[in-house]
């Protein structure tokens, strides 16, 4: 069994994606980062950085429990586990993946959420700051569209991690204020991921007004 420690973001729905996809079996538990859950002693055991989503594989290595911080460690970790094609197995397929996944933790996911920090609700306006992360959010998703235009998927002909990890964020185009249309290719991609049952359940987890 699976514990899943998650919050309606798309770092948490990252995780809950995979989970659905592999068919693993896995019990949720709601971090409610609005209230400060997240500083917990007991959730901190778990993740020290105070961040969702977090793991604790019961049935880890050698059977004992592993907990498990950061959504694309969890992705690579789930995907070796169960030796899922997810993250292939062949060097080459799997360096295109992992490039993309990193891609998408050090870029594509830092920068929309600045974007999502400035743009939608803002505490305080400050034009800067906004013009700066949408031009840079628009920029990552004409990467992204490129790369889509000579593929069926971001690493390839293949669904992977790849796509779980940036299928969350690209589905808040509208908070960054990205009109889809202008991106065809990420328009295809994005419809056909989010048409699959497990992305379907997966983005439900949890459930959020």
């Amino acid at each position: 069994m699976i514990q899943l420690y998650t919050w309606g973001t798309p770092n948490g729905r990252k995780v809950s994606l995979m989970l659905e996809e592999l068919g693993l079996e896995y019990q949720t538990h709601e971090i409610n980062i609005s209230k400060d859950e997240q500083f917990a002693p007991e959730f901190l055991a778990i993740s020290p950085n105070n961040r969702i989503p977090a793991i604790v594989d019961e049935d880890g290595p050698g059977g004992e429990p592993l907990s498990l911080f950061e959504s694309g460690a969890i992705l690579v970790y789930l995907a070796e586990k169960t030796g899922s094609e997810l993250l292939p197995s062949e060097p080459a397929k799997r360096a295109k993946v992992m490039q993309w996944l990193m891609w998408q933790m050090g870029g594509l996911g830092p920068m929309v959420g600045q974007a999502h920090h400035f743009l939608f609700n803002p505490k305080e306006v400050v034009p800067y700051g906004q013009k700066r992360y949408h031009n840079e959010t628009k920029r990552l998703y004409g990467v992204m569209d490129k790369q889509l235009a000579e593929n069926e998927y971001l690493a390839g002909d293949d669904y992977s991690i790849a796509d779980i990890a940036c299928y969350p964020w690209i589905s808040r185009y509208e908070r960054h204020q990205v009109d889809l249309n202008e991106f065809p290719n990420v328009k295809r991609w994005f419809e056909k991921v989010g048409a699959r049952p497990a992305v379907e359940r997966g983005m439900a987890v949890p459930f959020l007004n």
